[in-house]
């Protein structure tokens, strides 16, 4: 059955599902941005089949997430390092890590997000484009942006938005 492609969808979350949507490829994308680069070492650390990991790898060079670089010519090698699309995934993975540590870790985070210089922990969280400041994850919200469709402004329009003061709905 072939897979239906996200790529045209107007949502973004539908987009970037397209790209990375398949757990292998997250995976991957976790191991490189903890700096695996070669076939072998994804290969070790995931127990991924040879075929699936190359269809994954060459399907994330292709979304521009990890470009392939040649390390060895006889023979041929290459190692998958991440591009700046592929750095900008890193949000994203730390945002897994602190949700599947809230919600799926009843024993206890056996990995944390932490600052590198002071072990401290991290949470993820919003910030303000204009003028750097925290914003509280209640105070968030999607809207139709500026490239947004009549349909998109209509799905965006038709969103409950949750009334966090404890009053029921509006």
């Amino acid at each position: 059955m072939q897979r239906t492609s996200l790529t045209s969808d107007e949502c973004p979350i539908a987009r970037s599902l397209d790209q990375v949507g398949e757990w292998w490829s997250i995976l991957i994308m976790r191991d490189a941005l903890h700096g695996l680069r070669r076939f072998d070492e994804f290969s070790r650390s995931l127990g991924i089949a040879p075929n699936m990991l190359t269809r994954r790898l060459n399907a994330l060079v292709e979304a521009g997430m990890l470009e392939r670089r040649p390390y060895s010519e006889h023979p041929p090698r290459y190692e998958y390092v991440p591009t700046a699309k592929g750095e900008d995934f890193r949000v994203v993975l730390l945002s897994l890590v602190a949700w599947g540590n809230r919600h799926y870790a009843q024993e206890g985070a056996s990995v944390e997000i932490v600052e590198r210089d002071t072990a401290r922990p991290l949470v993820p969280m919003m910030v303000d484009a204009v003028d750097g400041r925290v914003v509280p994850w209640d105070a968030c919200t999607l809207q139709a942006g500026p490239a947004a469709s009549p349909g998109m402004r209509q799905r965006m329009g038709a969103m409950v938005h949750p009334d966090t003061s404890g009053a029921e709905g509006s």
